[in-house]
């Protein structure tokens, strides 16, 4: 399996390092792949709610070529 091999290349080139160059090696993974796993989240969450901002955008644009929006107003945020 590709991901076999590549996770066994990553472990030998992991061994040939010090100790200390091996947590940080880790260590540095783990952020990597957290990074990974958050960007995935974010990618599923869009897909799932996709469809609703197409509607969203939608009734803006509606509302307005219909006169009914107005300017976003950032002081009563």
């Amino acid at each position: 399996m590709m991901a076999s091999a590549a996770i066994a290349t990553v472990v030998k080139m992991l061994e040939t390092l010090p100790d200390t160059a091996q947590s940080q090696a880790v260590e540095h993974l783990r952020e990597y792949v957290a990074e990974l796993q958050d960007e995935a989240r974010w990618d599923e969450l869009f897909l799932r709610t996709q469809d609703q901002l197409v509607a969203a955008a939608r009734r803006a644009r509606q509302e307005i070529k219909a006169g009914q929006a107005k300017p976003m107003d950032y002081n009563q945020l």
